[in-house]
């Protein structure tokens, strides 16, 4: 896989010395609660599985995943990916950002590069994203990015067994400004 580079942030392969941040970050349950994936309490040492399970997705086409790190200090910051499905051009952008970097505008900056690797590189043509429509940072998110809303699926997915509400964000090719 490809390392990109941004104004502040460096996309690169995940790996599994990142595994120790990434249950750091994933135990919290403000980081939990956003995502549909990620447990509370978060497993002790299934991180390690779960970049395991990452890389081999990435073997088998399935997704892309990028470690997003600071190039101040190469720390882990979060995790972004795109899970392609080349026979219909399109992808499904995926991410979450640790809790101390909330707010700094690194998600955004790694969605903006994530997208046009999407498009320039993979040559999709859509590209979309899903966010709890309770979490207005990620949707805050795509908006920056030049994803239009799509709209809410109600009670779309299950967490702790509660229906949760989705809402959807997509951008084109033709729309994206490189």
């Amino acid at each position: 896989m490809e390392l990109l580079d941004g104004k502040r942030i460096i996309l690169r392969s995940l790996t599994l010395e990142d595994a120790e941040k990434i249950e750091e970050y994933a135990s919290d349950y403000e980081i939990a609660k956003t995502t549909l994936y990620i447990p509370h309490p978060y497993p002790k040492g299934s991180a390690r599985d779960f970049v395991a399970k990452v890389l081999e997705a990435e073997q088998n086409g399935k997704a892309i995943t990028f470690a997003i790190v600071s190039k101040e200090d190469y720390g882990l910051i979060g995790l972004i990916s795109i899970g392609p499905v080349m026979e219909h051009r399109r992808g499904e952008l995926g991410y979450w950002v640790g809790k101390p970097f909330w707010g700094k505008g690194y998600g955004t900056e790694a969605a903006t590069m994530v997208i046009k690797y999407g498009f320039e590189i993979l040559n999709l043509n859509r590209i979309y994203a899903a966010a709890f429509t309770s979490n207005s940072g990620s949707w805050r998110i795509m908006e920056k990015c030049g994803m239009k809303h799509e709209g809410v699926f109600r009670n779309h997915v299950v967490k702790d067994g509660k229906p949760i509400d989705i809402t959807y964000y997509s951008i084109l090719k033709e729309e994206h400004i490189g």
